[in-house]
């Protein structure tokens, strides 16, 4: 059952312009974003040679291409999971998802996988674009490989959170403002608080991708997200659940 719903969730993804307008936007904007940098790392090469041990071209170009992709992953998973289940609850086609024999748990995972599938796609396209500097270059593939493992767990928090958002009301825009604000407040911390100040760093997402983009694969960070995902899978599944039991 869950293969089926991963296959209407892509269906309906696919057939839509916007999953075509988004991955072509992203593209555009990563691409001229590494070009831009691209440029700055060549004019400051001949002074970097003067330095003992020099950041390469992972370092300074790959690395903020995927802190710049984590920011856009943020702000557009909002727009892909706000009908997942808001737009099901507004057409009433969830009565008939709830009322058939298949478990709760089963239809918000076949939703989950599905919209990671379009973010797995998304960034297999930006590792392409990392990967075409090989022509011209010697790349760290360590760090590129930290990089892609954060950013395929970030995505999956910001898609557990999106999912449950849109689980709470029949509104898909409201479900989209709601988990945007929600995201955005994950970033306010990252950016507000220092690692020094408090205990609020701890819940800032961002701030264990970080260690990724740097390439370190973190295990507390691995736990952080895996927990993040769960939690929020979970809440999503209780909230329809209770809609089943209330009928």
């Amino acid at each position: 059952m869950i293969a089926t719903v991963i296959r209407k969730e892509l269906l309906m993804f696919f057939i839509s312009p916007l999953a075509w307008i988004l991955l072509a936007v992203i593209q555009f904007v990563l691409t001229w974003f590494l070009l831009v940098r691209l440029d700055a790392f060549l004019e400051i090469q001949p002074q970097m040679l003067q330095i003992a041990n020099p950041p390469g071209v992972t370092e300074l170009i790959v690395s903020p291409v995927f802190a710049l992709a984590a920011i856009i992953l943020l702000m557009m998973t909002p727009i892909l999971s706000m009908r997942l289940i808001a737009e099901e609850r507004r057409n009433h086609t969830l009565d008939f998802l709830i009322a058939a024999p298949v478990s709760i748990t089963a239809i918000v995972l076949g939703k989950f996988f599905a919209l990671m599938i379009f973010f797995t796609i998304t960034i297999f396209l930006i590792a392409l674009l990392s990967l075409s500097l090989l022509l011209g270059g010697i790349l760290d593939m360590g760090l590129i490989a930290s990089n892609l493992l954060g950013l395929l767990l970030l995505a999956a928090c910001f898609s557990a959170l999106g999912l449950f958002f849109s689980s709470l009301t029949t509104q898909p825009a409201i479900a989209a403002i709601a988990s945007l604000g929600a995201l955005l407040g994950f970033w306010m911390i990252d950016l507000a608080v220092s690692e020094t100040e408090g205990w609020l760093h701890y819940f800032s997402l961002l701030k264990y991708f970080r260690y990724f983009n740097q390439g370190l694969i973190d295990s507390l960070g691995i736990s952080y997200f895996m927990l993040f995902t769960i939690a929020f899978l979970t809440l999503t599944v209780r909230r329809i659940e209770g809609e089943r039991l209330h009928g």
